[in-house]
């Protein structure tokens, strides 16, 4: 029997680094091309996000107005976009790239400070490693 999935959320170097958040490693000299490597592939993986926030938010409009709907009905909202958005996505449906007019990209929220070291899991330094050495093994891309 094989071992469960494990997902991570993907955050920047203000997040607290736990088993479920990967964080960038700290710039600095130190870093080895390993780490380097980490770090080119997590900002990458966030470029990707951010790309399909902003088609979602291009393609369903009404994303970008939603001050106007009830609170309750938000989240059924937000769902039944990204629902739609998967589907035209999966099956090819041409993108229009004068949807992207007057949509900006958002800077996704973020901590204002960094997290305090005392917040950080020692368990997460390993699966930070792991995943470092996973994308050592497994060339460009």
């Amino acid at each position: 029997m094989g071992k469960a999935q494990k997902y991570v959320l993907l955050g920047d170097a203000t997040y607290p680094l736990q088993d479920w958040i990967l964080k960038p490693y700290q710039e600095d000299e130190n870093l080895t091309q390993r780490q380097l490597q980490f770090n080119y592939r997590l900002k990458r993986a966030h470029s990707v996000i951010e790309n399909a926030f902003l088609r979602l938010k291009a393609r369903w409009q009404i994303l970008l107005k939603c001050d106007d709907c009830s609170l309750e009905l938000l989240p059924t909202l937000v769902l039944a976009c990204c629902i739609l958005h998967n589907v035209c996505e999966a099956h090819d449906n041409p993108f229009n790239e004068e949807w992207l007019e007057g949509t900006e990209p958002t800077e996704l929220p973020k901590p204002c400070q960094p997290a305090p070291a005392s917040m950080e899991d020692g368990r997460a330094e390993q699966v930070r490693e792991l995943m470092c050495q996973y994308f050592e093994t497994c060339g460009e891309g």
